[in-house]
């Protein structure tokens, strides 16, 4: 009889795992996480070089770099993945025929937008708005990707009794 009820059980707890793993691989929405890693694989077997330009508050350094590990790269675009868990049914869908465009007005949620352009069913652009605040801190992105052409992460932090701090990061594809 232990045996029977040890083997129910363990039987049981199996069909709970496997079926929560199927709900978590179900995306209800654009699966940015998923796309930005295929794309680092992609372009890291690529290894082309990029021109690097890196702004702060109106400082700008530029370079010519290949990048080694572009999932780092990309860390801000997979970051703000809306396909959380305790996201689903947060994003409002707005399609037309080319352009899908995700809103959030939850203040828990700090993706505000993601917008994504299609050509012949192929990611042409994909621009990403973020906003994060609390008591002392305000910080606004904007992510941009336009695939073999260019990445930018624009970044605006207020930090109360500090000055206002802006940064863009943008990477050109040769």
């Amino acid at each position: 009889m232990k045996k029977l009820i040890l083997y129910s059980f363990v039987v049981f707890c199996s069909a709970c795992t496997f079926k929560e793993q199927d709900n978590l691989s179900t995306k209800t929405y654009v699966d940015l996480a998923g796309y930005f890693k295929k794309e680092a694989l992609r372009l890291k077997q690529n290894k082309l070089p990029i021109d690097k330009m890196v702004m702060v508050n109106g400082k700008m350094e530029e370079k010519k770099v290949t990048i080694a590990n572009w999932e780092k790269e990309f860390d801000s675009f997979i970051s703000a993945d809306i396909n959380k868990a305790s996201w689903r049914g947060a994003f409002k869908i707005t399609k037309n025929d080319n352009v899908a465009i995700y809103t959030s007005n939850s203040d828990k949620i700090p993706v505000k937008k993601v917008e994504v352009t299609y050509q012949n069913e192929k990611i042409t652009t994909i621009k990403i708005f973020v906003t994060n605040t609390n008591d002392l801190y305000t910080s606004k992105d904007t992510l941009s990707y336009y695939p073999d052409s260019l990445y930018e992460i624009k970044k605006i932090q207020s930090i109360k009794l500090m000055s206002e701090k802006k940064y863009q990061i943008t990477g050109k594809f040769k």
